[in-house]
């Protein structure tokens, strides 16, 4: 099998799978416990929070450890929410955010809060004066993801920021990084973002934790309660493997963060001429310019995109035709709906996200069984 679907989960580093298993092993303690045992999972613990936080530009204790970033989104959209609503009731995001943004959104505006969902650009991207127009004097709270986890487009962050900080400075901005880390170079302090939300499983750690990052004297809700772990923000007791194993799949993913981008770029371009060769017509969705280097996401016209999928994993592919947190939906994908690609065109889309184990060998198999893949999936359509 090759394996093109590293935006949906990446295989597990050999040294998080080695710092993970010592956390299970010998120090398998609770790190709450004051004993020995207690103390030396706390200083896993610890490391791995001054890891992730050096990762991504942040304060050690800026770092709430969670369940991973579906919880971390949710945190800081909801947490944030509960702590401002006496300051006002708006709450501002894209409409092509992943679904643990837009679902969070929908549950706010279901407890009596003004949500205001911005359109994106067909190029992808989210126009930074367009969010600023958005905001009023009742908005708490604004959230645009960093890279986006379908088409990978990467937004203007850090003007999107300014913008919206200059336009109402209690207005807090949130924004979804879980696919930034590893892919581009992350510096929350300097993107003058107050939350972001991370995940370990997307850059070669372990599934089930992932972080918040808060910046200091931001106000947060927690929304589990509990024993008030991680200083009150998230209850439970922690995933000490999970954690060790992030901490340093945090740090290998921010020093190659350059390199991978270098050697996955022109693998992809390679991937979409080899396409084109075969489907001349083939729409490439968001401008290619402006994404991270490891994504192509494509729609095939005169194919479903759940045939194109089938066949090329019997043939030895796996890619996605969108969010792996949407498989089995029949629906288009709402990211592709989202930049203007027509219903029909939408249902025809493939994923190819290339990561740190992708090889020129996992091109040449696509390549090789593509023109069969389009034929048997156009018969069938």
């Amino acid at each position: 099998m090759h394996y093109l679907d590293h935006a949906a989960t990446t295989p597990v580093l050999p040294e998080v799978k080695e710092a993970m298993l010592g956390a299970l092993d010998d120090d398998f303690g609770n790190p709450s416990s004051v004993h020995s045992f207690g103390r030396r999972a706390k200083e896993i613990v610890e490391d791995a929070r001054d890891r992730v936080a050096a990762a991504i530009g942040a304060a050690p204790a800026e770092i709430v450890f969670t369940g991973g970033g579906t919880e971390a989104d949710n945190l800081g959209l909801k947490g944030a929410a509960a702590k401002l609503r006496g300051n006002g009731n708006h709450v501002i995001v894209s409409t092509f955010e992943h679904h643990a943004v837009l679902d969070a959104a929908g549950w706010l505006a279901k407890q009596g809060l003004e949500v205001t969902k911005l359109p994106v650009t067909p190029e992808g991207r989210v126009d930074p004066e367009a969010v600023a127009a958005a905001v009023k004097p009742s908005t708490i709270l604004v959230s645009v993801m960093t890279v986006n986890n379908e088409i990978g487009t990467v937004q203007h962050l850090e003007r999107i920021a300014e913008l919206v900080h200059a336009a109402n400075p209690q207005a807090l901005v949130h924004t979804d990084a879980v696919q930034a880390l590893g892919n581009v170079p992350v510096d929350v302090h300097g993107w003058g973002v107050d939350l972001a939300a991370f995940s370990a499983h997307k850059l070669g750690g372990p599934k089930g934790v992932g972080a918040l990052f808060v910046r200091s004297s931001v106000p947060v809700e927690p929304i589990l309660h509990g024993g008030g772990h991680e200083r009150g923000l998230r209850s439970g007791t922690l995933n000490v493997s999970g954690i060790a194993g992030f901490g340093i799949a945090a740090e290998v993913a921010a020093k190659e963060v350059y390199e991978k981008s270098d050697r996955l770029g022109p693998m992809r371009d390679r991937l979409l001429e080899g396409i084109r060769t075969v489907v001349p017509e083939v729409v490439v969705n968001g401008r290619l310019e402006q994404r991270i280097a490891g994504n192509l996401n494509v729609c095939i016209p005169g194919t479903d995109g759940e045939t194109l999928l089938i066949l090329l994993d019997q043939a030895g592919i796996a890619c996605s035709s969108g969010s792996a947190c949407a498989s089995g939906a029949l629906d288009p994908s709402h990211v592709l709906l989202s930049i203007g690609v027509p219903r029909d065109l939408a249902k025809g889309s493939l994923r190819f996200s290339l990561g740190r184990a992708s090889t020129e060998a996992d091109v040449d198999a696509v390549l090789d069984v593509f023109p069969k893949v389009v034929a048997q999936a156009r018969r069938a359509a």
